[in-house]
């Protein structure tokens, strides 16, 4: 993925596949505050600030 294309904040992201850039820092905005929920399961980190979600 090039550096300057930004992730589609629609689509939960696996963790896995889409580690983070820079530990800790959303990908898209380069935030540090997130919002965690569990749902179905699944572990999932949401950016407060752009909306992008990763299931972690």
């Amino acid at each position: 993925m090039n550096e300057d294309q930004k992730l589609d904040t629609s689509i939960i992201y696996d963790y896995q596949d889409y580690p983070d850039k820079e530990s800790g820092r959303c990908d898209n905005c380069g935030s540090t505050h997130f919002n965690s929920s569990v749902k179905n399961y699944q572990f999932l980190r949401k950016c407060s600030n752009c909306g992008l979600t990763k299931s972690i």
